[in-house]
């Protein structure tokens, strides 16, 4: 089929189209996206940013709540603003003190090794013991990796489960005493 007359032709700009109209409703200001429970609970619509942080005691500004001290020419001395600000009140106090008690719990170790890995190497070690050359030639080497390879991947489960691991060997070691 034939093309259509006009589109082969390149488009002109419209300088008459009225481009701010479509970009108003894009301007409006709309609310922040919060990630913390605690601030999205105690946030107030109806304020603005800046007062709903200065009512939770959080800075709106990161750079204005902690100055940079300047520095004096020589570098040796540090030269301090005795200006202060007035206090600002906090009237939600509890916001800060959950955030900083969240913060204060240990990390969970979310890090572990997949299921398939684990029985790869439980079985190399229960088959081949500490002789890395026949793992490599062993048939479930499907991967085909190299002694050192393996043995990297044996380190990496003794260091993410030590205790498994020395009561894995522990248990060899104890079924090799039983066949004798």
């Amino acid at each position: 089929m034939p093309k259509a007359k006009g589109k082969s032709r390149r488009q002109k700009f419209a300088y008459n189209l009225n481009r701010k109209r479509l970009y108003r409703s894009a301007r409006r200001r709309a609310a922040p996206r919060i990630e913390c429970s605690h601030v999205r609970h105690a946030w107030d619509p109806a304020k603005s940013v800046a007062q709903n942080l200065a009512d939770m005691g959080l800075a709106e500004d990161p750079n204005k709540a902690v100055p940079i001290p300047r520095k004096k020419l020589l570098g040796m001395e540090v030269e301090i603003d005795g200006q202060e600000k007035g206090k600002k009140t906090v009237r939600k106090p509890y916001v800060v003190n959950e955030m900083e008690y969240e913060a204060s719990l240990p990390e969970k170790k979310s890090n572990t090794l997949s299921r398939d890995l684990i029985d790869y190497v439980r079985y190399m070690i229960q088959n081949h013991g500490e002789n890395y050359k026949d793992m490599a030639r062993d048939e479930k080497n499907y991967y085909q990796d190299t002694p050192k390879q393996i043995k990297r991947k044996i380190n990496v489960y003794k260091n993410f489960y030590p205790e498994e691991y020395k009561a894995f060997v522990a248990s060899l070691k104890q079924e090799k005493m039983d066949v004798q």
